[in-house]
């Protein structure tokens, strides 16, 4: 997943407030967003850190074709929680007893996921777009059904087939 994509993601700026923020131009970010450039790592760390959040590298197995196309659809998921973080957090909470009441084997995740909507949506986008065998996890019982829209999640996986 494009670190710089999941990082607007989770602080919730535009391309162009990113830029802004970062010192560097909004053609830059939608470079690095689209692949046509690279950022280097240093770039990422520096981009982070003008949004007030950090960067720690990651090491783990390669995600599955399913896992990276769930991450994409919770990146277009964060959006939704940084423009309107009352209702999709409401929305997620519901959901929850919904979930517990169908499949009581996922408590241990529903009780931590229970915990992570207690969190500012900053870092509920964090957690949701984890990228550890942890957050794949997570993702699996994911209380944010409902959020997106039949347009968006289309365009999401109309995204995902052209860049994998």
């Amino acid at each position: 997943m494009n670190p710089v994509r999941m990082l607007r993601a989770v602080v919730g700026m535009s391309q162009g407030q990113l830029a802004a923020v970062a010192g560097t131009s909004q053609p830059a970010i939608a470079s690095y967003e689209s692949g046509a450039k690279s950022p280097t790592w240093r770039t990422v760390v520096r981009v982070a850190g003008a949004a007030g959040m950090a960067c720690y590298p990651w090491v783990g197995p390669a995600m599955t074709r399913d896992q990276r196309r769930s991450l994409a659809l919770h990146v277009a998921i964060a959006g939704e929680l940084a423009a309107r973080p009352d209702e999709v957090l409401e929305t997620a909470r519901r959901n929850i007893g919904v979930m517990r009441a169908a499949g009581p084997g996922a408590e241990e995740l529903l009780a931590e996921w229970d915990r992570i909507l207690q969190l500012p949506p900053i870092l509920v986008a964090s957690r949701m777009l984890d990228p550890s065998e942890h957050g794949r996890d997570l993702r699996q019982v994911t209380p944010f059904a409902g959020i997106l829209d039949a347009r968006t999640r289309a365009a999401v996986y109309r995204t995902f087939r052209t860049a994998a």
